[in-house]
């Protein structure tokens, strides 16, 4: 077997035997070094004519080894997981910072820069995976931006469908082993997304596995465009996910009934994140690396979920907790087919290899 083939046939036999644990706070941690503008352009961007100061995507090309660095930590942490750099390495995205043009190198260097810090800290006895980050782009294809046009839409299915296919094509050719379209706010961005994917993954006759991430904006229970949790999985159901689940906009307490809907409805595995508890009046999270395991450890003795981690906030201290915390506990099971698949003879769901 390829490299990519023995990592995703490890990754099969990994999350049915435990609950694996994703990475924490790629933002959170990039903050806490304090970078300048300076910073941001480094070498290659010394004379680009946009400020980047805030576009942590392009630190991938300006400050590669603190990136690398970072990935290390949670890795050390007993991450199982890392997510790529590439939160906002869309061409919507980076349109606010001139960057348009190096999609692909942040794309690819981001994953290269994963790749690398995953394989020096795997073991046959604890392999590493690196998941291609997706995020939702800073626009909606539901909702209009003017609110005296509700008809408008400042992007296109086609437009996000093609500046997520521009992101994920590098983030393969890079080395990731999963594809995750995380914070998603609108299943019509998603839905593009598992277009793209889709169109990715027959041009070059071979699939990786998607994990989809969806965030609830408030106690509301329902994203930003009003879906619930079991809408939201229904919605995306027909692209077979590896993983469903949620993540940022809560902290592990007010998440947890939202996770609990979505273990019961779905039929492949449940990954959460949730942030380190709501942010303070000054936008800080305050909830301590022992304070989030213990919620963690009671979802996964309920039986709920298959992937945890963190978002916003949390540390590698946050993950190390949480990785003791889950050890040894079994992962969620994935139910049967729902009865009235079987009383209508359909196939069985398959998880997407």
């Amino acid at each position: 077997m390829t490299g990519r083939a023995a990592r995703l046939a490890a990754l099969h036999a990994a999350i049915g035997e435990r609950i694996l644990v994703l990475d924490g706070a790629m933002g959170t941690m990039i903050q806490d070094y304090g970078f300048t503008e300076m910073d941001y352009r480094g070498k290659p961007f010394a004379d680009h004519d946009h400020d980047l100061s805030g576009n942590n995507d392009v630190l991938s090309l300006a400050r590669p080894e603190e990136i690398k660095a970072i990935h290390a930590a949670f890795l050390d942490a007993g991450a199982d997981i890392v997510g790529t750099n590439t939160f906002n390495a869309t061409a919507i995205s980076q349109a606010d910072y001139g960057m348009e043009a190096f999609v692909h190198d942040l794309n690819f260097e981001a994953a290269r820069l994963a790749r690398e810090a995953a394989d020096a800290a795997a073991t046959p006895e604890k392999p590493r995976f690196v998941a291609g980050s997706l995020g939702p782009t800073n626009k909606t294809a539901s909702i209009s931006p003017d609110v005296n046009d509700p008809g408008f839409r400042a992007v296109s299915f086609d437009d996000m469908r093609d500046n997520y296919k521009a992101a994920a094509a590098p983030l393969i050719e890079g080395g990731v082993d999963l594809l995750l379209l995380e914070t998603v706010f609108d299943t019509l961005n998603a839905k593009a997304a598992v277009f793209a994917l889709q169109e990715l993954f027959e041009e070059s006759g071979a699939a990786l596995p998607v994990m989809i991430s969806g965030t609830i904006t408030d106690l509301s229970g329902r994203t930003l465009t009003g879906q619930t949790t079991e809408a939201f999985w229904n919605a995306l159901r027909h692209a077979k996910p590896f993983s469903i689940g949620l993540n940022c906009s809560l902290g592990a307490k007010e998440m947890r009934a939202y996770v609990a809907e979505l273990s019961r409805a779905a039929e492949t595995h449940i990954c959460a994140y949730p942030n380190a508890g709501l942010p303070n009046a000054f936008g800080e999270y305050d909830e301590t690396p022992a304070e989030t395991a213990a919620h963690l450890q009671e979802w996964a003795e309920a039986g709920l979920v298959n992937i945890v981690g963190g978002c916003c906030g949390t540390t590698p201290e946050h993950i190390r907790a949480i990785a003791e915390a889950v050890a040894g506990l079994p992962p969620r099971a994935l139910p049967e087919r729902p009865t009235y698949m079987r009383l209508a003879g359909l196939e069985p769901f398959e998880v997407r290899p």
